[in-house]
């Protein structure tokens, strides 16, 4: 046999060996790829489904420390499996919708915001499990300092970008653990979402190799066999967490130990129950006014409030006013189908006027106010202030305005945003400039509108605002005016609620909510939503009810009351400590935010590591 033929034998041979090496290899890369999309599917969908759980209205909150668990194993595998960003991205948007399901109540038009709002929070966890992975796969950084930052980071950007949706942040479902949530007055409710993710990165770390085998995250012949036990490391990060968790739990304990409640003033929340439709008939401004009058003579005859409170937008005439110095032709060329008498009708004062001396007590009412300047025409939400003495002494205009339901944003430069909104013929209502601090009989009250209470840093800097350098409190209780009728008894106004809760904790100020159809609350400044003094049943006459409801809850299931007209009366425990949170601000969610934004740009750093 001639050398030719040897030779091409051999490189046939050569052949044909690397070409069943690349077979088996294609038929292991397959197979892996098709393990781990089952795998990351299953998990995403599983922490989804925990989400969903552990808030309302299911209120399954000890699910909250399992949660993360699921993306967290997704972290920790060496090899990224095939299709698992979008796996992710399948199982959050869909616990999303599923969550915010009651935003479709509002209006048809609301499907439209209820899945972009759903679509865009999907992204953060596939953000959380990237960016973990570039810290904990790329830089090496231990898999418990990575993912309680980036987590919190992602929070506090999501409470700031596009205006912001500071709801259903993890610590939110833990609000019945008044001890945990002390954490707050340091650092927010970001601290609260911290140590849950902290400890659920431990409940990670536990999870033997094994178990990914049997997740289907990674196949038997993929990374190293891990020995039984833990691992220095592990042990150590454990370790760590668990320290924090009981570090947490114990400055719970002593913050409560320091409360001395003193007695303030006694305040009557005024709830009506009007659903709020643009596509129904409104409700006569007539029966609404008189609905309310008639709870505001119960709570005035039997419980002789300081305070009354009457829900966002509840007094049915607007307040009208005009710059002094414009004539009556500049009115009527500025808005040709108002009266020029009407700016400056006194009849909404009067009536403001009257109701407070007949009650002799002060109201804060939520009311929409026009204001008249030469040029233009401003409309606001707003909450005015009346006292017995003296009639209108001043007025809140929102600052928080909530964007496609009271602004919207960019509508002259993308015109076919009108048609996302049900008010696409107007302008919308323009935002405040600042915070109103309310005085009484020597107690300051801080109005904030509508969702304002869910949003940490305005409301924090809301009593930050004229608090003194030796930390004497400019305010004595914040006052939430709410209109939750848009959303027809949902979950909603349960989450409103104790989104609203963590409030009170991070600024030790007292916090009481009227709101239109419920949950109207007297909250601490522990965050407990307080049982009121005094609750009366306004529906138990007019449907003949024998049993009226004499609580805010359900005695059987221990659920809060909604859609009801009532009244609740309470005086408010008023609370001296002072809040870290309230003088320093984010400081530690904004150190997560940035190491969170550094280590995401850092993925264009060269470095030799594994796929993130």
């Amino acid at each position: 046999m001639s050398a030719s033929v040897m030779k091409e034998k051999r490189q046939n041979s050569d052949r044909s060996v690397r070409e069943i090496i690349a077979s088996a290899r294609s038929m292991h890369k397959q197979k892996t790829a098709r393990v781990g999309v089952l795998g990351a599917f299953a998990m995403s969908f599983l922490s989804g489904l925990f989400l969903w759980l552990c808030f309302t209205p299911v209120n399954a909150s000890p699910l909250a420390w399992l949660a993360p668990v699921p993306l967290l194993l997704l972290v920790r595998i060496k090899e990224r499996t095939s299709w698992m960003y979008a796996a992710i991205y399948a199982g959050s948007a869909t616990s999303q919708l599923a969550m915010l399901q009651w935003m479709r109540l509002g209006d048809p038009t609301m499907y439209i915001a209820w899945m972009a709002l759903a679509a865009y929070l999907g992204l953060y966890q596939v953000a959380f499990v990237s960016i973990s992975r570039i810290a904990v796969q790329k830089w090496s950084v231990p898999l418990l300092a990575a993912a309680p930052a980036v987590w919190i980071g992602l929070e506090y950007l999501r409470a700031h970008l596009m205006t912001g949706f500071a709801w259903y942040f993890l610590g939110h479902s833990q609000y019945r653990w008044l001890e945990l949530i002390q954490v707050s007055d340091l650092v927010g409710a970001y601290g609260v979402s911290f140590i849950v993710v902290a400890c659920a990165t431990a409940l990670a770390l536990l999870v033997p190799h094994s178990w990914l085998i049997r997740c289907r995250l990674v196949l038997p012949s993929t990374g190293p066999v891990t020995p039984a036990g833990l691992t220095l490391s592990q042990l150590v990060q454990v370790s760590v967490s668990l320290m924090m968790f009981v570090s947490v739990l114990g400055y719970g304990y002593v913050r409560r130990s320091q409360a001395d409640f003193k007695p303030g003033p006694r305040v009557a929340l005024i709830q009506g129950n009007f659903l709020a439709s643009l596509r129904e008939e409104p409700v006569d401004p007539g029966d609404r006014f008189l609905t309310h009058l008639s709870l505001n003579a119960h709570a005035v005859k039997e419980q002789h409030p300081h305070l009354i409170v009457w829900p966002e937008g509840m007094f049915p005439w607007p307040l009208m006013s005009a710059a002094k110095d414009m004539s009556d032709d500049e009115l009527r060329k500025l808005v040709p189908s108002v009266s020029p008498a009407a700016w400056h009708n006194p009849m909404v004062a009067g009536i403001l006027r009257e109701e407070s001396e007949r009650a002799g007590a002060a109201l804060i009412l939520g009311i929409n106010a026009a204001v008249a300047e030469p040029n233009v025409v401003t409309q606001h939400n707003s909450a005015v202030f009346v006292r017995p003495d003296t009639g209108i002494a001043g007025r809140y205009d929102k600052m928080h305005l909530v964007p496609f339901g009271e602004y919207i944003p960019l509508r002259d430069v993308f015109p076919i945003l009108k048609a996302l909104t049900p008010y696409s013929d107007a302008g919308g209502l323009t935002p405040g400039l600042q915070p109103a601090i309310f005085e009484y009989q020597g107690w300051k009250f801080a109005p904030v509108i509508c969702f304002e209470d869910t949003v940490p840093h305005l409301v924090r800097n809301i009593v930050a605002s004229g608090t003194g350098t030796d930390g004497a409190k400019s305010v004595d209780v914040l006052v939430n005016l709410s209109n939750d009728g848009w959303f027809h008894g949902s979950s909603e106004l349960d989450q409103h609620l104790i989104t609203a809760a963590f409030r009170a904790v991070e600024c030790r100020t007292p916090l009481v909510r009227a709101v239109n159809t419920g949950v109207s609350a007297f909250i601490d400044g522990d965050g407990a939503i307080r049982e009121p003094d005094h609750f009366f049943d306004g529906d138990a006459r007019k449907n003949g009810n024998n049993a009226p409801r004499t609580s805010m809850r359900d005695p059987k299931t221990g659920a809060w009351h909604k859609q009801l007209n009532a009244a609740l009366i309470h005086t408010v425990p008023l609370d001296s400590r002072q809040s870290p949170y309230v003088r320093y601000g984010d400081w530690f969610a904004m150190l997560c935010a940035a190491a969170t934004l550094f280590c995401a740009v850092s993925i264009l750093i060269p470095k030799q590591a594994n796929a993130v």
